[in-house]
């Protein structure tokens, strides 16, 4: 199922780029630089089944997510496989960076794994925030940095990491996954068979 566009309608282990309390908290967190309720005229709050697609890859990416409840799966196409690289779960902000930011066709898709509830903005009314609020330029330059990071170790553990050494890593640092994502999406993400993830799981205990 394809969410609309226009409808009101992973997971780094870095602290979340684009992570806030959600709009009607009593307190944003340490550091946030704008106050949630003075700019809800910018965003939308959706709810979607899982499943949903929000952005399909090679499709321009004309909204930026934040996550209230729920998770969202990044994933591209290999010649006809499905690769999962990425989870997002709550308080995570998500999206086709580059896409959203320069119009250009998105790399990867990006769709819902469980019934999820989201903020929504348009690069408008980002564009008009980092324009408006004070300090939050710098904050979102921080969290990119936060995100290159990131991909910086994933992309160093595929290559230097055995399978089992990834999984152990995962089920340590980020145990929500084993818990919430189904078996087939993490061995994508580890790069390995659903075969291979059973043995593994089967010996790790």
């Amino acid at each position: 199922m394809a969410a609309s566009e226009n409808i009101t309608s992973g997971f780094p282990s870095d602290p979340p780029g684009f992570s806030a309390n959600p709009p009607g908290s009593s307190a944003n967190p340490p550091g946030f630089p704008f106050d949630w309720e003075k700019y809800s005229d910018l965003y939308e709050e959706i709810t979607v089944p899982a499943r949903t697609v929000l952005l399909r890859e090679g499709d321009i990416s004309r909204q930026a997510y934040y996550i209230k409840k729920g998770c969202l799966r990044l994933s591209f196409n290999d010649n006809g496989k499905d690769i999962t690289f990425q989870f997002f779960f709550e308080n995570y902000g998500v999206s086709s960076f580059e896409s959203f930011r320069n119009g250009r066709p998105s790399l990867f898709g990006i769709e819902s794994l469980e019934p999820s509830t989201l903020l929504v903005i348009s690069k408008k009314n980002l564009d008009r925030m980092i324009a408006e609020v004070p300090g939050y330029k710098a904050f979102m330059e921080e969290a990119l940095y936060q995100r290159l990071e990131h991909y910086t170790r994933l992309f160093l553990s595929r290559i230097r990491d055995t399978p089992r050494k990834r999984y152990e890593d995962l089920l340590k640092e980020h145990p929500e996954v084993i818990q919430r994502i189904p078996q087939h999406f993490i061995a994508s993400y580890l790069g390995i068979t659903p075969v291979s993830l059973s043995r593994i799981r089967n010996r790790v205990g």
